[in-house]
């Protein structure tokens, strides 16, 4: 039931005057309403009025963008069905006439030749099928909505270079921030972002703000309660920083040694290549390499573009995937150490000797960097288990390479450990 504003009560959202709707956003919703970029996030607090947004923005781009598909994507089917879902039938089909919901196809659809495609960006496949002339995210800074269902929206909004609608509780400091808020914050002009606090919302309690305020880690109230990045408690490499490690790419000079790390999987094969200054040994990343469903020779010819020096990758126990690359014709050692937290130490330490740069090309890169975390106790502290360690592709690839390379106290060794192994070959 619509209810209609009175002098002594919060409006709603919505009132119906007449034969009309006049939507009552709070100031935080009216920046991102007049935003006029392509790309439109909201980075806010719980419960501040990002979701109920979220269908109001593209009813808006539908009337302008005419007959065709919009996406609407949210991060887990369970949040499709718990909250995406019920606010967009409460505009299409509720509020705006004539749009109908087929639950089969997750569609909503109208006679004028517009379509709306629902999905959860776990499903990274079913956002493949369209071309898209706008697209709302929900919740897309959860884990969950990672930097492939990102990029695969958009693919469907080039052809149109449709706008984005980005709602969502900051959870991590992953491709959001890497790739929306730093190129937002970098006066990048496709992009806008605006922050409030959940009680921006006329609704949201203060005394809950204020429970929230006393009860949280300051690091979690910033995020879910503010809308501000922070680092969270159990970041594993906390001393990169964004600002200061990733770079602007530029020519590597040809005398530059090169040096690649390899993480295998049947369904994801990641490696990154390392290019050394001579003269100050400090790396920088510069490529990166994330594929499956190939053969090692086809992983193999694509990686021996990169002119590496050495290759190192795999686990110790992964000889047979060592051995398939070497047929393939691309020669991987196997680590030194077979202990990750060995390995994350060395990463570490490069990472807060500023040794390591990143180009800022290196997407994949910089959203595992951004995620890469520990578990949490009941109490909030981090334990030594590493959250979802099996998705951090590119994590490992960096940890068998730098592992390596920085196995040594001096550079000299170092060096003398590699060229030992190069002419072992």
């Amino acid at each position: 039931m619509v209810k209609t504003a009175t002098a002594n009560k919060i409006p709603d959202l919505v009132e119906i005057l007449g034969s009309k709707l006049r939507l009552n956003f709070h100031p935080g919703q009216t920046r991102a309403w007049d935003a006029t970029e392509r790309f439109d996030f909201v980075l806010a607090g719980t419960q501040s009025g990002k979701t109920s947004f979220g269908p109001w923005w593209l009813e808006r781009e539908i009337r302008r963008g005419g007959d065709g598909d919009y996406l609407a994507v949210t991060s887990t089917y369970d949040l499709f069905k718990l909250k995406m879902l019920p606010e967009m039938l409460t505009v299409f089909g509720g509020f705006i006439p004539g749009w109908e919901y087929h639950k089969t196809d997750r569609v909503i659809h109208n006679n004028a030749g517009k379509r709306i495609i629902l999905r959860a960006a776990t499903s990274e496949g079913g956002l493949e099928s369209t071309t898209a002339k706008a697209a709302w995210l929900d919740e897309c800074g959860q884990d969950e909505f990672g930097i492939g269902a990102w990029e695969a929206v958009l693919r469907r909004l080039s052809l149109e270079q449709g706008r984005v609608l980005g709602t969502t509780t900051i959870y991590n400091m992953g491709w959001l921030y890497s790739e929306v808020y730093q190129r937002w914050a970098a006066g990048d002009p496709d992009y806008f972002v605006t922050q409030f606090e959940s009680i921006m919302n006329p609704t949201f309690p203060r005394e809950e703000f204020e429970r929230a305020r006393r009860t949280l880690p300051l690091w979690k109230f910033e995020m879910q309660y503010r809308g501000n990045f922070a680092r969270p408690a159990g970041l594993i490499y906390d001393t990169f920083d964004f600002t200061q490690h990733v770079v602007e790419p530029f020519e590597i000079p040809s005398s530059w040694a090169r040096y690649g790390g390899m993480d295998y999987g049947g369904v994801n094969t990641a490696a990154i290549c390392y290019a050394e200054d001579p003269n100050t040994k400090v790396l920088y990343a510069v490529k990166e390499y994330l594929s499956g469903k190939k053969t090692a020779s086809e992983h193999a010819s694509y990686l021996q573009s990169w002119n590496c020096r050495l290759w190192v990758g795999g686990s110790l126990s992964e000889d047979q995937w060592r051995r398939e690359f070497r047929q393939g014709g691309l020669p991987v050692r196997s680590p030194e150490i077979g202990e990750v937290e060995v390995g994350i130490d060395r990463v570490y330490g490069a990472h807060s000797a500023n040794q390591i740069y990143v180009f800022d090309t290196l997407t994949r890169y910089l959203d595992e960097k951004g995620r890469y975390s520990r578990k949490l106790d009941r109490s909030g502290q981090p334990t030594e288990a590493i959250e979802d360690k099996s998705s951090y592709h590119m994590m490992d690839a960096e940890r068998y390479i730098i592992g390596f390379l920085k196995g040594n106290k001096t550079t000299m060794k170092m060096q003398a450990k590699v060229n030992n192994y190069i002419s072992d070959e």
